[in-house]
């Protein structure tokens, strides 16, 4: 492939968790079934039954699914989401302002990939969970990062490759709201969000709570909760 398509599709990066699959929705409401692939990534993360529930939200929607193998992250550890000796801590650590949940440039890097994976295949939207209001702060999160990411992709590849982050500015509440417009509820079933990979989730890790939370502003019972 050179590149270019005359068909517009879109590549989403699927986790297997509730942002990501709200953004999956949101895709295939826009492109189309067939106009929509799907990238996961396993980087030696804790919560690794994501994978297999990115591959099973990917089979109901009824798109393609491939799993990259990304082991730096894990080789790196120093973080609570790959190093197995560091305990998911509740509040940020005062050095850096951040929680220990932090990847220093996952998101960047799954970008990287996936913008080289949809050049391959003549893909020039890629869609992705991050946003500026989630409770973390996460810098690789921000409006401005993914802007400047984009530029750098543009150039590098010689692309017109758009990253598109719906959630961006959207609370928790709102992105269930939007989840529930684009009928992503029985796919919500088989995701995963909690920091400590446990399933049913342990429901007191920080994204447990804010998953909670974000659900009961909204008014809707949580489908994963409910789910056998």
């Amino acid at each position: 492939m050179n590149g270019k398509s005359d068909i517009e599709k879109a590549l989403v990066v699927l986790s297997g968790g509730q942002d990501s699959t709200t953004c999956l929705y949101w895709a295939l409401d826009r492109y189309g079934t067939h106009g929509v692939e799907s990238v996961t990534f396993d980087y030696g993360q804790r919560h690794r039954t994501e994978l297999a529930c990115a591959a099973t939200v990917a089979k109901i929607a009824g798109v393609t699914n491939r799993c990259l193998p990304i082991d730096t992250f894990a080789a790196l550890g120093g973080d609570a989401l790959t190093d197995p000796e560091v305990e998911v801590a509740s509040d940020v650590d005062d050095s850096t302002g951040l929680p220990n949940t932090f990847v220093p440039g996952r998101n960047l890097i799954f970008l990287t990939y996936a913008a080289a994976y949809a050049y391959q295949r003549g893909i020039r939207h890629l869609v992705t969970g991050v946003a500026q209001t989630d409770y973390s702060g996460y810098p690789d999160c921000r409006e401005e990062t993914i802007n400047a990411l984009q530029t750098a992709l543009r150039l590098g590849m010689e692309s017109e490759i758009t990253i598109h982050t719906p959630l961006m500015h959207l609370s928790k509440k709102e992105t269930v709201e939007l989840a529930r417009d684009l009928g992503a509820l029985p796919a919500m079933a088989f995701t995963h969000t909690c920091y400590n990979g446990q399933r049913p989730p342990c429901g007191t890790c920080p994204a447990c709570l804010l998953r909670a939370k974000g659900f009961a502003e909204a008014g809707v019972a949580d489908p994963l909760l409910a789910a056998p």
